[in-house]
């Protein structure tokens, strides 16, 4: 069976983006050894999950020369990574390796777990993140507590109507002052 995980930037309040969606926040506590920690993830293998507004924003990016250039490693595996996007709205997708599903999340996602051994990772994608949270499907929450302090936004769990009890698995701290927290849903 598949594994399935949701990996995210938050801020120390808990928003995943901004009030106008923004995400650079993100970008602003880097150093080499976070740089090396977020290539090797790049490297991971696996199939990359999307909705519609996280796939659009990292495919006008990680596909450009820009990216090769800035963020080689990442941009080589984001780019050979096969993807899944969820999109009731989007009629084709280019981005190289994607596969476009307008079908519910929670059903395609259940599905992909049983039939495939191909692990999977929810990128961005808050609304995603909540219903496949809400269905007890994801395996295991990697989260990146960027040391900022937002003020509003949105939570990567908006709409979740019931706790979900976690315990944790592995933790790293930067330099930059990032905190890398990972999490399994407890038993």
């Amino acid at each position: 069976m598949a594994k399935l995980s949701a990996f995210n930037n938050v801020s120390l309040d808990g928003y995943f983006s901004g009030k106008n969606g923004e995400f650079a926040w993100a970008k602003s506590h880097m150093d080499p050894e976070f740089n090396a920690f977020v290539a090797g993830n790049a490297q991971g293998g696996g199939t990359l999950i999307f909705g519609r507004i996280t796939y659009q924003l990292m495919a006008s990016y990680w596909p450009t020369a820009q990216a090769m250039k800035s963020d080689p490693a990442v941009a080589d595996g984001m780019n050979k990574s096969p993807k899944i996007v969820f999109s009731r709205t989007l009629n084709s997708v280019e981005w190289n390796n994607t596969r476009l599903v307008k079908a519910d999340p929670v059903s395609e996602i259940r599905k992909l777990k049983n039939e495939s051994s191909a692990d999977m990772v929810i990128l961005g994608s808050g609304s995603i993140v909540s219903q496949l949270a809400q269905a007890g499907l994801i395996d295991e929450f990697q989260v990146v507590v960027n040391p900022v302090i937002l003020g509003e936004g949105r939570t990567m769990f908006d709409g979740l109507n019931h706790s979900v009890g976690l315990k944790m698995t592995r933790n790293r701290i930067f330099a930059s002052g990032n905190a890398f927290l990972c999490y399994e849903p407890a038993a």
